[in-house]
């Protein structure tokens, strides 16, 4: 799970340690349920605009943070609630005892730590973030420039989408841009500002109140924010710790089966928060 927070990708690869080939699988199966770093800036970017912005004082900045560490906090809970779920459902067996042994010290050779690091960890998650990202790229650039009557393949997308985001009290564009941004999870931001700005690439916008104008003109409030934000938290694991579970696994089934839970819970708890809130407002 700590892991997790650096890269799931890496957080799946860390779940080798473990013994039992039951729990190994749960732990994988839900090591997407943290926020990995690739996450972080947009959810501090969405909190610091709708919630810190709440209030105009110094304070704005203390309130975005426990918002973020909220959603830190749901995702542990998800970890351990779906776990527990997995524990007692479809991976059912005992619990391996744990037993840490310390091994016989010996002095660190700290080339062959340099070199098992860059070769069988950065460089073999590095290889396959590129192989992805160079064809997505072009992807998301057809959507965007190539037009199907009056509008772009992306607008006929976000449209088609539109009906079903507006239940989790998402829009067409937002829930595409999760979609298309499954190469990196860095993309989805950029793409909704893409698509809202309706330029022809992808847009990285650092000034925070810059964002914050073009989201709220478009139609966002704090609803949206905040599934947002759940949402970020609780959607499939980007194709780089998709392919990662394929090898750790050796299974197509178990693969699907780390895209849907994730996703699930998400639109479920998205469709529950924006029914209770229109429901009382």
């Amino acid at each position: 799970m700590c892991m997790g927070f650096g890269c799931n990708s890496a957080g799946v690869t860390g779940c080798r340690i473990i013994d039992s080939p039951r729990e190994k699988l749960i732990s994988i199966l839900t090591n997407a349920f943290v926020p990995c770093n690739g996450r972080f800036p947009f959810l501090i970017t969405v909190s610091s605009i709708f919630i810190g912005g709440l209030v105009a004082d110094k304070s704005s900045s203390v309130i975005a943070t426990i918002a973020v560490l909220l959603v830190v906090l749901l995702g542990i809970f998800m970890t351990l609630a779906i776990s527990k779920l997995l524990s007692k459902t479809i991976l059912k067996g005992e619990n391996s005892s744990f037993v840490l042994e310390l091994p016989p010290y010996r002095k660190p050779q700290i080339g062959q730590i340099i070199v098992r690091s860059i070769f069988d960890r950065t460089l073999f998650v590095l290889g396959r973030a590129i192989a992805i990202a160079a064809p997505a790229g072009l992807v998301i650039w057809i959507f965007a420039n190539i037009n199907i009557g009056d509008i772009s393949i992306l607008t006929h997308i976000a449209n088609f989408f539109d009906p079903f985001a507006k239940i989790m009290g998402l829009d067409g564009y937002i829930l595409a841009a999760f979609i298309l941004g499954i190469p990196a999870n860095e993309i989805v931001l950029p793409i909704i500002l893409m698509c809202y700005m309706g330029s022809g690439t992808l847009v990285d916008l650092e000034n925070t109140m810059a964002i914050g104008e073009i989201l709220i003109q478009n139609g966002w409030t704090l609803l949206t924010a905040i599934n947002v934000m759940i949402f970020t938290l609780l959607h499939f694991p980007c194709t780089t710790t998709l392919m990662t579970i394929k090898k750790e696994t050796g299974s197509i089934k178990w693969t699907i089966v780390g895209f849907l839970l994730p996703t699930i819970c998400g639109i479920i708890i998205c469709i529950i928060t924006n029914g209770i809130w229109n429901l009382v407002r």
